[in-house]
């Protein structure tokens, strides 16, 4: 019972707790639905009454443009308050711009007080109310500005609408109402407009300015009309001017719209007077003292970021070339904020292509975002840039220098007292280092249009000031500046180096016709003094032990007298324009150098890293030989009494020799590639062919090889057109695994060079020049190197550099149509090169482009892996001694006649002959008297498999040339034997040998002549012998 009257309470509670959720969930309903009833009723009463009230304002509007009667200003007003109530940017867009000119047209009205939208600031009760109103209404102008594109007609009526009104309430001088007696009210009313023009630089008014022009401006043809582009700059400039050009406005203006893309050009194209109005404030002076204060200028440059700190320091540039007289006065201030916004820029340019990188038109590759949208003005920007280098600021910023009052009337010997230049030469020669830093961008920025840089009117008169200094061009001064810190030693050497890196940068642009040609800037005599000058300088800095020591401003020098020094020794290594031996320095022996390598002194070891060439030729040579001697020796490769080198045997199939070589040396080791291998060849029949090989046996092997890999037929190697030098083909990529085929064939090549064999492969310069590894120097110039590869291409190319006309009008892109293999493939020469046209602008970077194109970017990977295998061979830093032509020579041979007497005195003779001996004296004669240098060159070839001669001459040869008499065709030729070598040294002759021509062993430097009976029938049979090239082929 107990259980059950609980069981029936517990229910009873179940059921009352049931009930009183049920209510409350009720009760909860009901007032959702009152409250969703009252949201609802609220938000239709509101449609209703923002209905109503567009309705009367339209009603308002439309009355209003009728015409019937003229609306007073308190109406505007209210109407004004209602939409302002209702307003929404996109239903109300109409309606405000009629409430806009509303309001305009109000205040146009003649001498109607009442209708004067401004004269209810005049009401005591509105004056707060209609300040309210009208900031709120120039604020709507704004965010309208920010949406709009000046370069659609219906949206510039509309920029212009927003502008009028901004440009009316933000300044009293069109208010009629303060004509006459309201004149007593303008400080009033002025003291309204600036609380106006507060309120709108708090909510972001220099934004809106910045977007709208960038807008209308950032673009080749600008979209903002005269009147729009003078509104926006009278606006911007109202705040500053009345502030009183505070720190905290200008520094706004700098950012928000000097910071816009070449806006001082569109300003003195379309509106030159708003450039007077910036004159009469002395804007630019105020601008250069701010941004003088480094933290300022930081503050700046990291507010804009990388690309559009360019475009202010564009604007300041522009600027500065159309006002000589501050840039007169402020020039020290003015060097120092480009040098700082330089160096800023500098921190963003990437030297190469990666994921972190972008394109940059005007910088090359970028470590920041570019925004592309400012592509298109990139040409105005380098042309302002390009006033850096104008004649007025060439002219102001050396005036000294260029007027030639430098050191009147002082002794030379002395230093001089007063400084190089009123401005100092040293920030001077920062600004220049800075703009020259990356060669590849300042390109674009250092070559007008119209010629050449304005930097030839400075340079010839630099070098005319410093060949006052002392007899060498003040040398001696300038090497005691070096061990004084005196102020005006610092100054000397600071213009020193600016004459070198702005010499440098120019003559790197200039092409051949303008240097030996046309001889701008400098004469080639002058050149010939210049480089005297530097290779001393150099030299002595070495020499004397400064470089060994040197850190910072001294180091740097040296770095820039040494780029000048080599830009100039390298453009005469590919064409001469200084005297023979003017390189090399009389007062080293190379004795000395020799025994202080020996010693590792650091001297001697700098001296062979950079100025190599001041050693003579000869020299070099044998030092590349001592240094690959050396490391055979402790690698182990040289026969000494107590140990031999280990041996590496080959197996080749002459039928296979390609195929066979490449398999079985390229799994070699570096050192086994350096040691001693020996090849044996078989025969067709699988038959093992007679002969040991005693390094003979493996130079046949390696020029055949050579000879095979570098048929242009076989398609690894292109000749130029021309004069026909080998390069590595575009097109190479057909054959299987041709990148390692390129490092084997390095290999080879590089095991020659090591082995001191040489092989006619004449290759390209500009080839040459990447196997030293020059084109990685950021002042290598890719047009002086391409008339080597295509002279024809070179002369088209720079056809377009000197055209006339308007380029575009050629129809060129940055882009290279090549026809592979029947199918026309586009290259891109930069991101989106085929949609940017050729102009006048961009066409020197064109002409650079298309040529780093042809010679590097279209073999790259070809040309690296063979570097890979050369280098794997010989060292960079052996044949870094030589130069491009040096370096041919080194490979094929020495280019100068066959000197006979060197010949004969390291000839060895076999088979009985001997120097005495009749027939040998005879073909002495034949090849002195008879033959021709080309004939001698032929023999040359004929016997060793080369035209030219070793480079130290034939005591190098190996193995040594030799001459053998033989009584038999080379088929039955067993040897000598002892009745041969008797028949031959007192020339019994079995039958006359008249028939037979000489052959040769060229893998032996070995000359097989028949015991001719006539000299006629030797010159004879000799000059059909190597005109035929017969080698082993016919007897």
């Amino acid at each position: 019972m107990f259980s059950a009257s609980q069981s029936s309470k517990a229910q009873f509670l179940d059921k009352a707790r049931q009930a009183r959720e049920e209510r409350r969930e009720l009760k909860e309903r009901e007032r959702a639905a009152v409250q969703i009833q009252a949201l609802i009723r609220r938000f239709l009463c509101r449609c209703r009454l923002q209905r109503e009230i567009r309705r009367e304002v339209e009603d308002f509007f439309g009355a209003n443009e009728s015409g019937s009667s003229k609306r007073s200003a308190l109406s505007v007003f209210r109407i004004a308050r209602k939409l302002l109530f209702v307003f929404n940017h996109k239903e109300d867009k109409e309606r405000f711009e009629k409430l806009c000119r509303c309001i305009l047209n109000s205040m146009d009205v003649e001498n109607e007080p009442k209708v004067w939208y401004v004269s209810l600031a005049l009401s005591k009760d509105l004056t707060l109310l209609w300040i309210k109103q009208i900031k709120d209404i120039l604020w709507f102008c704004c965010e309208f500005l920010k949406q709009l594109k000046p370069d659609i007609l219906q949206d510039s009526r509309l920029v212009n609408l927003h502008l009028t009104m901004l440009v009316t309430f933000t300044d009293t001088s069109t208010w009629k109402i303060l004509r006459g007696k309201g004149e007593t009210l303008r400080p009033a009313m002025n003291h309204i407009c600036a609380n106006i023009m507060g309120y709108l630089n708090q909510k972001g008014f220099y934004s809106v300015l910045q977007i709208l022009l960038t807008n209308g401006l950032a673009r080749s043809r600008p979209s903002l009309s005269k009147g729009s582009l003078t509104a926006i700059f009278s606006l911007a400039l109202r705040p500053v001017v009345a502030a009183q050009f505070s720190d905290n406005l200008l520094r706004s203006f700098l950012i928000h719209v000097m910071s816009v893309p070449a806006i001082m050009t569109h300003l003195a194209t379309l509106t030159p007077e708003r450039l007077a109005v910036i004159e009469s404030h002395d804007l630019f002076r105020k601008f250069i003292l701010f941004l003088s204060c480094e933290a300022q200028c930081r503050d700046v440059c990291v507010c804009l970021e990388g690309s559009h700190t360019l475009c202010l320091l564009g604007n300041l540039v522009y600027l500065g070339s159309m006002n000589d007289k501050i840039l007169e006065e402020e020039t020290a201030h003015f060097v120092g904020v480009l040098i700082h916004m330089l160096s800023y820029c500098q921190k963003y340019v990437s030297q190469k292509k990666s994921n972190l990188t972008h394109w940059h038109p005007v910088l090359g590759w970028f470590s920041q975002t570019v925004d592309y949208g400012l592509n298109e003005s990139m040409p105005l920007l380098t042309k302002q840039l390009q006033h850096l280098w104008g004649v007025h600021m060439i002219r102001i910023l050396f005036s000294d220098v260029l007027s030639k009052k430098l050191l009147e009337n002082q002794e030379i010997a002395q230093l001089p007292t007063q400084p190089i230049s009123p401005q100092n030469s040293l920030p001077m020669k920062n600004l220049f280092k800075r703009a020259f830093q990356k060669s590849a961008s300042v390109r674009n920025i250092l070559k007008p249009v119209g010629g050449l840089t304005y930097l030839d009117d400075l340079l010839p008169k630099l070098w005319a000031f410093i060949c006052e200094l002392g007899p060498q061009g003040g040398l001696k001064l300038f090497l005691e500046c070096l061990n004084n810190d005196t102020e005006e030693s610092k100054r000397l050497l600071a213009m020193l180096m600016l004459f070198c890196d702005c010499s440098r940068h120019l003559i790197t642009i200039l092409d051949d016709i303008e240097v030996y040609e046309e001889q701008i800037s400098f004469k080639l005599e002058e050149l010939v003094t210049i480089s005297s000058f530097l290779n001393s300088f150099v030299f002595k800095m070495i020499w004397d032990g400064i470089v060994e020591n040197a850190r910072g401003e001294t180091l740097e020098l040296f770095h820039s007298v040494h780029g000048w020094l080599m830009v100039l020794y390298e453009r005469d290594c590919r064409r001469r324009f200084a005297p023979e031996d003017h390189w090399l320095r009389k007062d080293l022996k190379p004795s000395v150098l020799f025994q202080e390598l020996d010693k590792d002194k650091k001297r001697a070891q700098l001296l062979l890293q950079y100025i190599p060439h001041v050693i003579p030729h000869k020299n070099r040579v044998l030092l590349f030989r001592n240094m690959v001697t050396k490391e055979k020796e402790k690698l182990g490769l040289v026969e000494t009494s107590s140990a031999s080198p280990h041996v590496t045997h080959i197996t080749i199939r002459r039928s296979r020799m390609l195929e066979d070589g490449y398999e079985q040396l390229r799994q070699l080791s570096q050192n086994a590639m350096k040691g001693v291998i020996r090849v044996k060849f078989v025969n067709d029949l699988g038959v093992d062919e007679a002969g040991i090989d005693q390094d003979g046996v493996f130079k046949e092997f390696l020029e055949e090889i050579i000879k095979k890999v570098f048929d242009p037929a076989l398609n690894l190697f292109k000749t130029t057109s021309g004069d026909e030098r080998l390069y590595p083909s575009p097109t190479s990529y057909i054959h299987e695994n041709y990148l390692q085929l390129f490092e084997f064939v390095g290999k080879m090549l590089g095991k020659a060079v090591y082995e001191g064999i040489v092989v006619d492969v004449p290759f390209a310069s500009f080839f040459l020049s990447q196997l030293l590894g020059h084109h990685h120097s950021i002042f290598y110039s890719s047009v002086d190197e391409l008339p080597s590869l295509d002279s024809e291409f070179y002369k088209n190319l720079t056809s377009i550099k000197r055209y006339d006309g308007d380029i575009s009008d050629l129809g060129l892109t940055l882009s290279y149509d090549e026809d592979v293999m029947g199918q026309l493939v586009c290259h891109e020469l930069v991101p989106g090169g085929k949609t940017i046209p050729v102009t006048n602008e961009n066409k020197i970077s064109y002409i650079h482009l298309m040529a780093h194109f042809r010679m590097h970017t279209q073999i790259k990977s070809q040309t690296a892996a063979l570097i890979s295998g050369f280098r794997s061979i010989i060292k960079p830093e052996w044949i870094r001694m030589f130069s491009a032509p040096e370096l041919q020579r080194l490979i094929s041979g020495d280019n100068a006649e066959i000197d006979l007497e060197d010949l004969k005195k390291h000839t060895v003779y076999y088979g009985g002959f001997h120097g005495s001996h009749r027939v040998i004296i005879w073909l002495w004669d034949i090849l002195g008297n008879d033959f021709s240098p080309e004939e001698r060159a032929m023999f040359l070839k004929f016997v060793t498999s080369c035209s030219r001669p070793p480079l130290l001459g034939f005591a190098y040869l190996k193995p040594p040339f030799s001459i053998r008499c033989v009584e038999v065709s080379d088929d039955q030729d067993t040897g000598d034997t002892l009745g041969s070598v008797l028949r031959g040294f007192f020339t019994i002759r079995k039958k006359e040998p008249g028939g037979r021509l000489p052959t040769s062993s060229t893998c032996f430097n070995l000359l097989k002549l028949p015991n001719y009976s006539k000299k006629s029938i030797l010159r004879e049979k000799l000059r059909y012998a190597i005109s035929m090239n017969t080698g082993f082929e016919l007897s």
